[in-house]
């Protein structure tokens, strides 16, 4: 299991947008995918949990990645965090 943070620096959030990119980026991989916000974990390749999430600029995203290609999947979507969120 693999684990990265990140803090939106995003001023609107994690808004329509940048979330259907984060699960378009996550549904790439085929290892499980979660992300967690204040305690809420939802599973990042599901548009309406990762809405339901509300994540606000400041707040800490963590990514959690399960399965055979845990690493490349966590690479990938720390670089994808960095670009747009």
């Amino acid at each position: 299991m693999k684990e990265i943070k990140h803090v939106i620096a995003d001023p609107l959030g994690l808004h329509a947008r940048p979330a259907g990119l984060l699960v378009k980026e996550a549904a790439k991989n085929a290892c499980n995918v979660t992300v967690a916000v204040n305690g809420a974990s939802v599973d990042a390749k599901r548009i309406m949990g990762v809405m339901k999430l509300a994540a606000k600029q400041g707040m800490e995203l963590t990514l959690t990645f399960d399965g055979a290609d845990e690493e490349a999947a966590a690479a990938s979507m720390a670089e994808f965090l960095k670009a747009n969120l």
